[in-house]
Formats: C-alpha cells, sequence, structure tokens
C-alpha cells in the first residue's frame, strides 16, 4: 500500500496541517500586545487546538500499537514502524512545546492583569461589574470551543470506524472467496468418489461373471479335470512368484 492510500499518512497529514494552521495563529499570538482581549482569545484557541490534536496523536499511536503487535498482517516492516513512531513523537513534540509556551504566557497574562486591574480598582475605587458579564463570555466561549473539540474528535472516530469497517469487509471477502474454493474442491471429491464407486460396481459385475463362468468349467471339467486345474494354477503361481521375487 503506497504512503498516498495508507490510512495512518492521510490523518497523518490532516494532522500536521492542524498543526500548521496553529502555528501560524501562535506566531500571530507572539506578536500582538499582551493583556488585550484579542491575546486571551487567541490564548484559548492555542490551549484548545493543542489539546484536540494531542488527542489525535494518542489515537494515531494506538494504531501503531496494534499494527506493531502483527506487522506482517498489516504489510509493513519494523522500519515502517519506527517512521510511523518518529512521526507521532515530532508531532506531539511540536504541539507540547507550543503549549509550554502559550500556558506560560497566559500565567504571566493573568498575574499581570490581575495586578493591573487591582491597581485600577484601588486609584479609582471602581467596581468591577463588568466581572460577571465577562465570566458569562468566557464560559459561553468555553463551551463553543469544547464542542468544536469533541465535533472534531468525533469526526475522527467515524473515520476509524469506517477504515475499520472496510478492513472488515475485505477479510469477509478473502474468507468467502476461501469458502468458494474449498466448496468446489469437495464437489471435485465427491465426483471423484463417485466414478470410483461405479468402477468398483463395474469390477464387482465382472468378477461375479468370471466366478460363474469358472464355476461352470469347473463343474463340466468333473473331479479330475478340477484337480487338473488346481494343479496348473499352483504351477503358474509358483512360476510367477519365481519372476517377480527371484528374478
Amino acid at each position: 500500500m503506497s504512503s498516498a492510500q495508507d490510512p495512518f499518512y492521510i490523518v497523518k497529514e490532516e494532522i500536521q496541517e492542524s498543526i500548521d494552521k496553529l502555528l501560524s495563529t501562535f506566531h500571530q499570538w507572539e506578536h500582538i500586545p499582551a493583556y488585550g482581549q484579542e491575546h486571551q482569545n487567541l490564548t484559548k484557541e492555542l490551549l484548545v487546538g493543542c489539546d484536540s490534536i494531542e488527542w489525535q496523536v494518542d489515537e494515531l499511536d494506538k494504531t501503531i500499537s496494534v499494527a506493531a503487535r502483527d506487522p506482517a498482517w498489516y504489510g509493513i516492516d519494523e522500519v515502517e514502524l519506527d517512521r510511523r513512531r518518529r512521526c507521532t513523537s515530532t508531532a506531539r513534540t511540536q504541539v507540547r512545546n507550543m503549549k509550554k509556551t502559550v500556558v506560560a504566557g497566559k500565567e504571566l497574562d493573568i498575574t499581570s492583569t490581575s495586578n493591573v486591574n487591582g491597581m485600577r480598582r484601588e486609584l479609582m475605587r471602581l467596581p468591577n461589574s463588568h466581572q460577571t458579564d465577562r465570566s458569562n463570555q468566557y464560559a459561553a466561549r468555553d463551551n463553543d470551543d469544547f464542542i468544536s473539540s469533541e465535533s472534531d474528535r468525533q469526526v475522527l472516530l467515524i473515520k476509524q470506524q469506517d477504515e475499520e469497517l472496510d478492513e472488515l469487509s475485505a477479510s469477509v471477502g478473502i474468507i468467502g472467496g476461501v469458502g468458494i474454493t474449498i466448496h468446489e474442491e469437495l464437489l471435485a471429491q465427491e465426483k471423484i468418489i463417485e466414478d470410483l464407486g461405479t468402477e468398483m460396481e463395474s469390477t464387482s459385475n465382472r468378477l461375479d461373471f468370471v466366478q460363474k463362468k469358472v464355476a461352470v468349467v469347473m463343474k463340466k471339467a468333473g473331479a479330475k479335470g478340477q484337480i487338473m486345474m488346481i494343479l496348473f494354477l499352483v504351477v503358474l503361481f509358483i512360476v510367477l512368484f519365481v519372476l517377480v521375487f527371484l528374478t
């Protein structure tokens, strides 16, 4: 199976495309001013994206573990298994490094934002009246991100199930072909047995006919003739024995 048709590389390319898009968002996140609303939105988008890709890479690792149990069945070898492990390891490293940077920036953002808001409330004596509304907005956005992430996971699971069904269908087709071959072989054996039975029946009829003829001849020959025939058969047996075993 070529890489273009291998389900592993199809999913791997999709994951790499997701990583590339996430890296583009990450570079945008790095170059916008911190502590702003856009920076916070991109932070959450990056974290959700990292979690989703990590889950996809974990699922891809599971397929490698399954294939490693019997590589020959899947038409791969140890070199290919190592190549696939390196692919998932590289993807996981990219995502983890990105996630670490974003988490560190988020913690710094939260600390700095808290300090700035505290100073403003202390100087201006203004109540933080919009905190509840902002929390509700964040909660709604988190729910949307979670639903989107779960949707991506469901799509990946459906794709994996379709691939497993395709493999199962191929296996059933192979088993069906073997069953047809066995059926044809049994029919051929049955025909051979029928022909052998016919030959045995024909031989039995001929033997009965010969025995009847011999009985008639023996009856016509009388006692003396029977003795002469027995002696002739004994001599013939001795001659055949000598020819077969002693020459």
